[in-house]
């Protein structure tokens, strides 16, 4: 990871942002609070392996549920109440919140947060750094987000002022009532 200082005076619009990072599509980009830019390294294979599978899993869900909202995967951006860009592995948000957005609003980096994210631990992440990540989701509006870590063997539930560590991946994660009937074997991701 690589954070590239902007001076305040300089720092990127919402527009500018979304036009550089569309000119550097091989780059992994997100902006922080602060309008720092962090540019991100690629994911190992089996990091790549285990996210595809994660949104696999997923997207089975949320098509046969698709009048409840909409998934989204890691290359897609959203821009956060704080101003930072995040862009998480997997993204779901409520078909009303969605569908508020104007058409413009939805081709660019979405100005909202995701009502549901899953951050899935890579050997390249620092597990602080993503569970400050994770703290900055709740704190933005996301409603339910998990932390994965397949390299711990370990996941971490996080709502609202709460944060549930799962001591091992033999454990089912529940959507609960913001992704009815969404459940997660762990053990899927060994």
């Amino acid at each position: 990871m690589l954070t590239l200082r902007i001076p305040e005076q300089d720092q990127f619009t919402d527009d500018e942002l979304y036009r550089f990072c569309a000119a550097n599509k091989d780059l992994r980009i997100e902006r922080d609070s602060k309008g720092q830019l962090i540019i991100m390294s690629p994911v190992g294979s089996k990091s790549s392996n285990l996210n595809l599978k994660l949104s696999g899993l997923f997207w089975v869900w949320n098509d046969a549920q698709s009048h409840l909202g909409y998934g989204f995967d890691s290359s897609a951006g959203f821009i956060l109440p704080d101003k930072s860009m995040r862009s998480p592995d997997i993204a779901w948000i409520e078909k009303a919140r969605w569908d508020n957005l104007t058409t413009e609003q939805q081709e660019k980096f979405a100005p909202l947060c995701p009502d549901f994210v899953i951050e899935l631990r890579s050997k390249s992440d620092s597990l602080m750094v993503l569970k400050d990540k994770m703290q900055q989701w709740i704190k933005n509006g996301c409603r339910l987000a998990w932390l994965i870590d397949p390299i711990e063997q370990k996941a971490y539930i996080y709502q609202s002022d709460t944060i549930y560590e799962v001591p091992n991946f033999d454990a089912v994660l529940s959507g609960e009532t913001i992704l009815p009937g969404f459940e997660l074997d762990l053990s899927r991701l060994k």
